[in-house]
């Protein structure tokens, strides 16, 4: 067994977090569907490697949408799930906010 410096891997995992311009975006973006009632939870969570806003309709279910921020790739730097599903992949915030603003409302 070896033992590991916890300063050691803080410095090699490569943290990744919204700043203060994505937070203010999505959160623009979650306040008005919950003033439509059709969210009501969020959940920010910082990974190694990414960082994950998640939109939940209810406290007690799973979330509807992901939204991914990791380190810059060819493909994007912003990803969209709902579960297991991706979405939409994109350079900006905007990119993925669209397919989310395709997706169906259910009609009551």
């Amino acid at each position: 067994m070896s033992l590991i410096s916890l300063s050691d891997y803080r410095r090699s995992a490569k943290q990744v977090a919204f700043d203060r311009r994505e937070l203010m975006s999505i959160l623009n973006l979650y306040s008005q569907r919950v003033a439509r009632g059709e969210w009501r939870d969020y959940a920010i969570d910082s990974l190694p490697g990414m960082a994950v806003f998640s939109i939940f309709k209810s406290s007690f279910e799973k979330p509807l949408f992901s939204i991914v921020k990791q380190p810059g790739g060819k493909r994007g730097d912003y990803l969209l799930f709902s579960g297991r599903e991706k979405l939409a992949q994109g350079r900006t915030l905007d990119d993925v906010f669209t397919r989310i603003e395709k997706q169906l409302v259910l009609v009551r």
